[in-house]
């Protein structure tokens, strides 16, 4: 009750939400409408929306109930809500174990100070194999990079180092790093992974990343969309690295230096064998997407659809810091969520009717590996052919006031034109990732359309490099990021906010009235999955 309320004040407000002119724009208005909706989906009450929760699916009938307040109307045959189905895993790391084993001695291993463990297998994952490390761990035989070719990997545990070579773009790498690794890995017969992260590219401090282990883990529960790979995976600690190094002629040391400058890096054999136990605990879940449709205008063009879209849920209550154990997620994502609201209602309030349909998409289990929009983009509410774009926001961070954009896949498609069109009219200079080894390509929802072919891009509020900006951002994702700090009481520029939304309705309006229909940049690797 309290969430239709709120909604018929929000649309009696304020209406249309961004005037033709942005002189006649009230920018203050417009943030502190946006910051309305995140202070309710932030709020203690949804409990950190975690998927499949009480609060998630609160949070989503907040959602639906504007989506109606604003004219959207229900996609496809299942209301505004498509539900989702999941298995859900939970390591119980008190009773999982790891060591590292020798010929003659076994060094035990601390979970969480050493390593993360995880098990894509219901019951106990047994593993006691010999360690060889691969490098990089990426397949790209489009480039001639293959770091699985001529290594004996089957029954073994892989080892390698997260980054890349730095003459491989850095989108292709954090593609082949989501997409094609367990594939490899399981071709290759590897039995268990370790990954060990770059200290640069890390977001989240390792002391954190333990608190965060004791997550569920999900998968979707549709077996013809699960991917294959290790039964075991585990993360190591960077700062404990250099045991899975000894005696094997080379050090941790050597290779975060080559690393670190994306130089080659060797693969050999390890001298330590890993002996492991993963125990989980699993059940099910259902969470579902959230999809308001606004009809084209062009019989031409109205059955092409361009999505534009968030994410809901968060990893909802988690170990405490500082006595707070809601994982709010405000600016992950329901600053994304209020944005998408908010540029619904500016859309729809104007007058504007667009030649293309527009979907507006708020997406489940984001946090659990983008399954909510991987599932979306394959099984979609309309004919998947007719899914023209993806324009994704997701922890678009509006710390500071708006003068640049910083778009992913930018250069991927012609949907980099309509942008960089729109930011020039509104006076932005449009960046690209300055973190390539943070692999954010590939972890936000815009890549589950880009791996179904279809042009996507990801958006966020930019900064100069050097800037004090940067160092913002930097302190937000090394301070607030995946902790109870990202609330309701962090410092947010809520103009800027709104000039975001602004540039979001702009660039939509504008892919949905551009007569030719996106399409893949000639040179663009992932034009090989665009639909035929």
């Amino acid at each position: 009750m309290r969430s239709l309320i709120r909604t018929a004040l929000v649309v009696m407000t304020v209406a249309p939400v961004f005037a033709q002119s942005a002189s006649q724009t009230d920018y203050t208005a417009a943030g502190k409408l946006w910051w309305s909706h995140i202070e309710y989906l932030a709020g203690d009450e949804l409990q950190g929306r975690q998927t499949g929760s009480d609060g998630y699916n609160k949070g989503a009938a907040f959602v639906v109930d504007h989506f109606k307040q604003y004219g959207l109307q229900p996609a496809g045959t299942e209301g505004f809500l498509q539900p989702v189905n999941f298995d859900v895993t939970r390591v119980l790391a008190a009773q999982s174990s790891a060591s590292l084993v020798s010929k003659s001695a076994a060094q035990d291993l601390a979970i969480g100070p050493d390593i993360l463990l995880g098990s894509r297998l219901k019951e106990p994952a047994i593993v006691d194999a010999p360690m060889v490390f691969i490098g990089y761990g990426l397949h790209m035989p489009d480039v001639h990079y293959d770091d699985f070719a001529s290594m004996d990997l089957k029954g073994k545990v892989i080892v390698l180092l997260n980054g890349g070579p730095a003459d491989v773009p850095a989108a292709l790498k954090s593609h082949a790093r989501a997409a094609e690794f367990s594939k490899a890995a399981a071709a290759a017969g590897a039995i268990a992974a370790i990954t060990i992260p770059i200290p640069r590219g890390m977001d989240i401090p390792w002391e954190r990343q333990i608190l965060l282990s004791t997550q569920d883990r999900m998968r979707l529960a549709d077996a013809d969309m699960q991917t294959p790979g290790p039964i075991v995976t585990a993360t190591f600690n960077p700062a404990q690295a250099e045991k899975l190094f000894a005696g094997s002629g080379h050090t941790f040391a050597e290779i975060l230096a080559l690393g670190n400058d994306g130089k080659p890096l060797p693969r050999f054999p390890l001298a330590l064998s890993l002996r492991a136990k993963v125990v989980t605990q699993n059940e099910k879940a259902v969470s579902p997407n959230i999809i308001g449709k606004l009809e084209g205008s062009d019989p031409a063009l109205k059955d092409q659809y361009v999505l534009v879209s968030a994410h809901l849920d968060h990893i909802g209550i988690g170990a405490p810091i500082n006595g707070d154990k809601i994982y709010h997620g405000a600016m992950d994502d329901a600053s994304g969520v209020a944005s998408v609201m908010e540029i619904a209602h500016a859309i729809t309030s104007s007058g504007f009717k667009p030649k293309r349909s527009i979907l507006f998409v708020i997406f489940t289990a984001e946090e659990k590996g983008l399954l909510g929009s991987h599932f979306y983009a394959e099984h979609p509410s309309v004919a998947k052919a007719s899914i023209a774009a993806d324009l994704n926001m997701d922890m678009f961070l509006p710390l500071y006031p708006m003068h640049y954009v910083m778009i992913q896949g930018v250069n991927e498609s012609s949907l980099g034109t309509n942008a960089r069109a729109v930011a020039k009219n509104l006076g932005y200079e449009v960046t690209t990732d300055p973190y390539p080894d943070r692999n954010s390509f590939v972890r936000t929802d815009q890549y589950s359309f880009v791996r179904a072919g279809i042009p996507a891009l990801a958006i966020k509020v930019g900064f100069a490099l050097g800037s004090p900006e940067q160092q913002m951002e930097k302190d937000w994702r090394t301070n607030r990021y995946h902790s109870p700090a990202d609330n309701l009481s962090q410092p947010v520029d809520l103009n800027s906010a709104a000039h975001f939304d602004e540039f979001m309705v702009k660039l939509a309006e504008s892919v949905a009235d551009d007569p030719p229909r996106p399409s893949w940049a000639e040179a663009s690797f992932f034009r090989r999955y665009a639909t035929k």
